[in-house]
């Protein structure tokens, strides 16, 4: 595995994530596999993918499986330094706006859970120039969380209660809406459904909870962890601990051709 500490500067970099960067790597769910298949079969060749704001490389990873070099960026050092390292991954510290990615190199770009974050004309010329023709761009994101009635409405309440006010940044409206208010200036492709889901026990689901950035903005601010003033709730909701349910994420995806 190749790191660039700073391969391009990193200017206005929204970081939620660095700080705790170790949570945010254990307690997030895995993406379904069908998806990077998918993805796979939809790019003209498998010889490079790029996958923008990698955070600790949970698609790269999945891409390098797929693809024989995977380019994987982040702004973020922490993230990098937390990725989980391949033979054909090159991690470099940079912002998704300014790779240092030759032009027509990439058959794929893939950006899980960050669009929201990048500056959006920036970051669509440059795809379109690292990417060569007939390229693809993936951008998918994951909604909230859902196991029966009971737990969501604890966790309902932890999100749209608990944290209203300044500890959700605005650009999470734009994963509440699937994307939809996101610009996407490329040819549509039609892509089929995936379903996200994770087997998991009461302490896994805290610990996703936990990893929100909007808890730890919360944490910062008040010096409180606010899941705990849902834990018991969770717990009675949850019934036995050591029980594994299913926890589902409404998963929303994005796919362009250049």
């Amino acid at each position: 595995m190749q790191v660039c500490r700073e391969s391009r500067p990193v200017t206005d970099f929204k970081d939620h994530f660095s700080g705790h960067a170790d949570l945010y790597r254990e307690a997030r769910p895995t993406y379904p596999d069908a998806l990077f298949d998918w993805l796979a079969g939809q790019a003209p060749d498998r010889a490079l993918a790029w996958d923008c704001g990698c955070g600790n490389g949970q698609a790269s990873v999945a891409l390098a499986r797929r693809f024989e070099r995977v380019v994987a960026s982040d702004p973020s050092a922490n993230q990098i330094a937390d990725a989980a390292p391949r033979a054909n991954i090159d991690y470099r510290v940079e912002p998704a706006e300014h790779s240092s990615l030759a032009a027509a190199s990439a058959s794929l770009v893939t950006v899980a859970q960050a669009l929201h974050w990048f500056d959006f004309a920036a970051f669509y010329a440059e795809v379109k120039r690292v990417l060569r023709p007939g390229g693809v761009v993936a951008a998918w994101s994951y909604a909230a969380c859902n196991v029966d009635p009971a737990v969501d409405g604890v966790i309902e309440h932890l999100y749209g209660d608990a944290l209203t006010g300044p500890y959700w940044p605005p650009e999470r409206a734009h994963i509440d809406a699937g994307y939809r208010t996101i610009p996407f200036p490329f040819a549509a492709v039609a892509a089929p459904e995936f379903a996200m889901v994770a087997r998991w026990n009461v302490a896994q689901l805290l610990a996703y909870l936990r990893s929100w950035s909007a808890t730890q903005r919360y944490i910062a601010a008040n010096g409180i962890d606010p899941v705990r003033l849902v834990e018991a709730d969770l717990r009675t909701a949850w019934g036995d601990a050591a029980r594994v349910r299913d926890v589902q994420w409404r998963f929303h995806l994005r796919v362009g051709r250049v």
